[in-house]
């Protein structure tokens, strides 16, 4: 199995990086040259190379966009596992990326030593975070082929952290990759995404989402479909919807609103519901993160058994930080609730909007036909649109940082009939 198998829908985009990685042979083979030439720089004219060659297809920043689901993560994944491949075939003119080598396997898994793939739960990434990660990409691989730094959340820098990334990427170390994720090149840095390499990953298929839920995970296939088309191509929505009962649950809850705001009472109590199953979610979440993280520091800052669980003198602060991440953490999840719930019910009005105009598009939410045949024959399109509208902006809401009973109340009240 190749290291692309999983980048579902995502063809063209497979065969760039690919043909990239194969092009980072000759990079790399002249970069371990010049960190092998003696000082004086003898070995058959070798030097460091500071830039790539014109016209090479391998180049030391990338920026991966694409909406959510879309494969982003697999698809950095994916390359990383490529420039570290270290299959015997390779030397024979084999394609790297095999998917079964220790460069391939360990970079796959998480665990390869000069892959350092970063992620945030927060709401930002920082001045800190980012000089870290700086500091780490100026050193030379450990064992692998490249020293590669994937950051998932490109979109999440503050300015401060995007200044600081910016000169890494404007002066790379010779052995360095950097990856970066992010919904649209609007959400980084001109400064940055000018510098970068840029792939446009779509939203894969249903079918095809719906054909790695069955081969991959075992799915049963027609769960599989239900998942892939309700979550419109979503791989990793479809398959939490596909294998937890919970998730399923709790979507159901979401799509029965618009049957519940007929009155101001149902609108408010209903926002209410969205908000509290958000809160309930971030809490499920949280309590297994938040109490392996507090044991894990209070075992490393020296609270010993038996001394009542105290701890030294001058570390209560570091608790203190802990907590504080541990509450910007449960804000951000409560936000991805709320916003997957928004989601959920934008697609449910956009099936509103297809029956209305006679469409023959399939329909992302088949299960709730009733539900929709009887609000599409009782409203017009354009009050369908302003449904839409509603929600649009309780999500720009939601990121403005308006309190989020207030700006979902705002909404279902405007979701009401009539």
């Amino acid at each position: 199995m190749a290291v692309w198998d999983d980048l579902v829908g995502q063809g063209r985009v497979a065969e760039q990086l690919a043909a990239a990685a194969q092009d980072a042979d000759a990079l790399f083979t002249d970069a371990s040259t010049a960190d092998a030439a003696p000082p004086g720089g003898s070995a058959a004219g070798a030097s460091r190379p500071t830039r790539r060659p014109s016209g090479a297809k391998m180049t030391h920043a990338w920026l991966f966009t694409g909406p959510p689901g879309s494969g982003r993560s697999t698809a950095v994944r994916a390359f990383a596992a490529a420039l570290q491949c270290v299959s015997p075939d390779r030397a024979l003119g084999g394609a790297p990326g095999c998917g079964f080598c220790d460069g391939c396997h360990t970079a796959l898994i998480g665990t390869h030593a000069d892959v350092e793939v970063v992620r945030t739960d927060m709401l930002s990434i920082g001045v800190k975070e980012t000089r870290d990660l700086v500091r780490r990409a100026q050193l030379s691989p450990a064992s692998g082929r490249w020293q590669v730094i994937v950051l998932e959340d490109a979109d999440r820098l503050t300015e401060g952290a995007g200044n600081v990334l910016l000169k890494a990427i404007e002066e790379p170390a010779p052995r360095t990759v950097w990856l970066l994720c992010a919904p649209s090149l609007e959400d980084v840095l001109p400064t940055i995404r000018s510098r970068c390499r840029h792939l446009i990953l779509r939203t894969p298929p249903v079918e095809a989402v719906a054909d790695v839920l069955v081969r991959r995970d075992g799915i049963d296939p027609e769960r599989a479909a239900v998942a892939a088309r309700a979550t419109q191509g979503h791989i990793g929505r479809a398959r939490r919807l596909a294998t937890d009962e919970r998730a399923r649950a709790h979507r159901a809850a979401v799509l029965s609103v618009p049957l519940r705001v007929d009155d101001v009472g149902g609108c408010l109590k209903a926002a209410q519901e969205l908000v509290d199953a958000a809160t309930e979610e971030a809490k499920q979440l949280a309590e297994e993160a938040d109490t392996k993280e507090t044991e894990e520091l209070r075992a490393a800052l020296g609270a010993a058994a038996g001394t009542g669980g105290r701890l030294p003198r001058g570390t209560a602060g570091v608790m203190k930080d802990l907590q504080d991440r541990q509450k910007r953490r449960s804000t951000r999840t409560q936000r991805d609730s709320l916003d997957l719930a928004l989601t959920d019910l934008t697609a449910f009005y956009r099936d509103v909007l297809a029956l209305q105009f006679g469409s023959q598009v399939a329909i992302a939410n088949a299960e709730q036909r009733d539900a929709l045949e009887r609000i599409a024959a009782n409203s017009r399109p354009e009050r369908t649109l302003r449904r839409i509208e509603a929600i649009r902006a309780c999500r720009e809401a939601l990121d403005r940082n308006v309190a989020p009973l207030l700006a979902v109340e705002a909404m279902t009240l405007s979701l009401r009939a009539g």
